[in-house]
């Protein structure tokens, strides 16, 4: 399977690097901006599997790139707002239900909240920090050892 990409916007450089930082470890193919119009550019060429953005951008608001992108995609691309400035129920509302946010987060927040509701939008089912084996290494291993019992015969106890 592709890697999934993602899309990350944010006016603060440093920001930006933590986000960056935050998902590497899930090798996403990772996409950033610093402002809705580069955004919304790079939106168009990469089609992310995902977007995350600041909602106070420059050159292009992120509740207008989320309302775009969100009527463009039909839905089928999640953006999650993360914003220091719209605190309160009402802006987290009026995100999900007016332009069409697939997730609202408040800075600061707690990292391994975000990562969870990425996942779980992207529907990957990935343990934080457990590389599981493929199924083939997992068969390759117990035909090994059903062989090894077979030439050694059975086990006295």
């Amino acid at each position: 399977m592709a890697n999934k990409t993602l899309l990350l916007v944010d006016i603060d450089a440093g920001h930006l690097q933590s986000l960056t930082a935050l998902f590497t470890p899930y090798h996403f193919d990772i996409i950033t901006a610093s402002d809705g119009l580069s955004a919304y550019e790079k939106y168009k060429k990469a089609r992310p599997d995902l977007v995350i953005l600041e909602a106070i951008l420059p050159k292009l608001h992120g509740f207008d790139l989320t309302s775009r992108i969100y009527r463009e995609s039909r839905g089928a691309v999640p953006v999650v707002i993360v914003t220091g400035l719209y605190r309160g129920p009402q802006y987290r509302h009026e995100a999900l239900t007016t332009f069409g946010a697939a997730d609202y987060f408040e800075k600061p927040y707690e990292p391994e909240k975000l990562v969870r509701a990425v996942l779980g939008l992207l529907r990957e089912q990935v343990e934080i920090g457990l590389d599981l084996p493929s199924p083939e290494a997992v068969l390759g291993f117990l035909e090994a050892r059903i062989k090894k019992a077979e030439l050694t015969g059975p086990r006295k106890s």
